[in-house]
């Protein structure tokens, strides 16, 4: 099945065409609860878990939110993708996730030095 929606602004003009990946047996576009109730919650139960918030489908949307975090995604790209129109909003709600940026910044400064090895000198060129 394909659906025609507007893209990346729900206000503008634009709109795109896309195949829908899930769909029912009738092929028609899946709402939320019904693929909760028919397909996740069963999953989490086999799975030996509790349904609950925390296993529900929410909890699979702050998954993808922070393995992008985790990946280095930009919190104004990870705004956009999950329908926030600030992003500080997205800040305030997945900071806690976010990769402690201490090492990317020894990282950062170790690179921008290059290595010695004894016999070319220092850092700074000195012989």
């Amino acid at each position: 099945m394909e659906i025609t929606l507007p893209w990346e602004d729900p206000t503008a003009d634009e709109r795109r065409t896309v195949a829908l990946v899930l769909t029912t047996t009738r092929n028609a576009a899946i709402r939320r609860s019904t693929f909760d109730e028919r397909a996740w919650r069963p999953a989490v139960t086999a799975a030996g878990m509790v349904p609950t918030r925390a296993t529900g489908m929410h909890a699979l949307r702050h998954f993808y939110a922070s393995a992008l975090l985790d990946a280095g995604e930009s919190i104004k790209a990870l705004a956009s993708y999950l329908g926030h129109t600030d992003p500080g909003f997205t800040l305030r709600v997945y900071t806690h996730l976010m990769p402690s940026s201490e090492e990317r910044t020894r990282q950062a400064t170790d690179n921008f030095f290059p290595e010695v090895d004894g016999s070319e000198g220092d850092a700074l060129g000195t012989p």
